[in-house]
């Protein structure tokens, strides 16, 4: 029986504006097990990347409970959030923000480094990712002299390097065109299958949703099934 990485538990964030509160997530539930690839789409300002940052232990829920891979971190102090995005989440987003003094190379062994990973399990894990993402030939290049997509895939690898239980993609194709985003995205399917993982994507992009195994819509700040895009038509319930 698959477990669930992520629950989210009635979680609505608000912020101030002015004399008034403004709520830009609305009492939203979801559960996302392992190896499961969930898409989210909404218009802007509906409130998908303040998710994505709750979820993420960028932002501290208003109300309601994060539970990830059995942990509630919702009332986790900073240091212990900083430790939670270091050790169970990979974060891909809409620019690649490479470092451009860093080779391909050392962007992903940086990761493990950072996480005190032990030097011959970093490398071991670094030549794995760049084999599956078919960048063994760019080891060594700076940024610069990457393409769009390459820069994408780096990215993914960093995602990657720190074993996330749980993947999160901001608008990852949102920069690329509809072939080199599309390899971004079955990049990102393929680690979910593979380790079952899980994933959450934002995006506009609808081309990319058959890839998904949900697919969700956020306005408002309530999140719903999207009947009419549920391309794998996976019953696993949301509820608002």
């Amino acid at each position: 029986m698959l477990k669930e990485t992520l629950t989210l538990q009635h979680i609505s964030k608000s912020f101030p504006d002015g004399d008034r509160t403004l709520t830009v997530l609305d009492d939203i539930s979801l559960a996302v097990k392992e190896g499961e690839f969930v898409a989210i789409i909404g218009p802007s300002g509906s409130g998908k990347s303040t998710l994505l940052s709750v979820i993420g232990a960028l932002l501290t829920p208003t109300n309601g409970k994060v539970v990830l891979d059995g942990e509630d971190i919702s009332d986790f102090k900073p240091a212990q959030l900083t430790a939670t995005r270091a050790s169970n989440i990979g974060f891909i987003f809409q620019s690649p923000n490479l470092i451009p003094y860093l080779t391909v190379k050392n962007q992903l062994l940086l990761v493990g480094k950072f996480n005190h990973t032990n030097k011959r399990a970093n490398l071991s894990k670094m030549n794995e990712l760049v084999q599956e993402l078919g960048l063994q030939h760019r080891l060594n290049n700076y940024p610069n002299s990457l393409s769009g997509g390459e820069k994408q895939r780096v990215a993914i690898g960093r995602a990657f390097m720190n074993n996330p239980n749980i993947i999160l993609a901001d608008e990852p194709t949102a920069s690329l065109d509809y072939e080199r985003g599309r390899t971004v995205v079955e990049k990102i399917a393929d680690e979910v299958k593979s380790r079952r993982k899980a994933a959450i994507m934002v995006t506009h992009d609808e081309r990319m949703l058959d890839v998904c195994d949900r697919v969700l819509h956020i306005e408002d700040g309530k999140l719903i099934e999207d009947k009419s895009s549920q391309i794998k038509n996976h019953p696993t319930p949301c509820q608002t």
